[in-house]
């Protein structure tokens, strides 16, 4: 072995080379989960109602999508998400459609965060990953299909049962009391 040839200037600037792709790589993935992280998180708790179970989902969402890729983008992340929450949860299962009841309206009422919360948790799985999708972080219709892989038309039946569900509740929640 040729110490001075294994040792070279070159042979250190090709380890040096290889240890700042990796720090690049590794800083490559920070960006991508810090970029997904709170997105994924709201939708985890959104989804599951609980702080820790939400964070445990957002953890295993991201440890699956980097299995997946190793530098995921946005929908693998999305569709890593989708598969953590199936797991724990029935998102497949479709619930009898809304009704709207007629007359029933929200008025000119504000509608407080902690009410939307509440409306939110008494939605069935499917309609309230549908709806959090969809109306909480803007997805179109056709993305929301491709992520939950069900039709387009299916996604805006339930978004369309969702909204109704959620308008029945916050219409039935206890109006304020009117000021003295």
């Amino acid at each position: 072995m040729n110490f001075e040839k294994d040792f070279s200037p070159q042979g250190k600037c090709r380890v040096v080379q290889c240890q700042m792709s990796e720090r690049s790589l590794e800083h490559r993935q920070r960006d991508i989960y810090e970029t997904h992280k709170h997105r994924a998180y709201a939708v985890a708790y959104y989804m599951v109602g609980n702080e820790i179970e939400a964070e445990e989902v957002t953890q295993d969402t991201f440890v699956r999508a980097f299995r997946q890729a190793e530098e995921p983008d946005g929908r693998c992340v999305d569709c890593s998400l989708v598969d953590e929450l199936r797991q724990r949860m029935p998102l497949d299962e479709q619930a009898a459609p809304a009704e709207a009841v007629p007359g029933q309206t929200l008025g000119d009422r504000n509608v407080k965060r902690t009410e939307l919360e509440e409306a939110l948790k008494d939605l069935p799985p499917n309609e309230r990953i549908v709806f959090l999708l969809r109306d909480v972080e803007g997805y179109d219709a056709d993305r929301v299909a491709a992520l939950l892989e069900i039709p387009r038309q299916q996604v805006e039946r339930t978004l369309f049962s969702a909204r109704i569900r959620m308008r029945t509740a916050l219409a039935a929640m206890n109006r304020p009391a009117a000021a003295a």
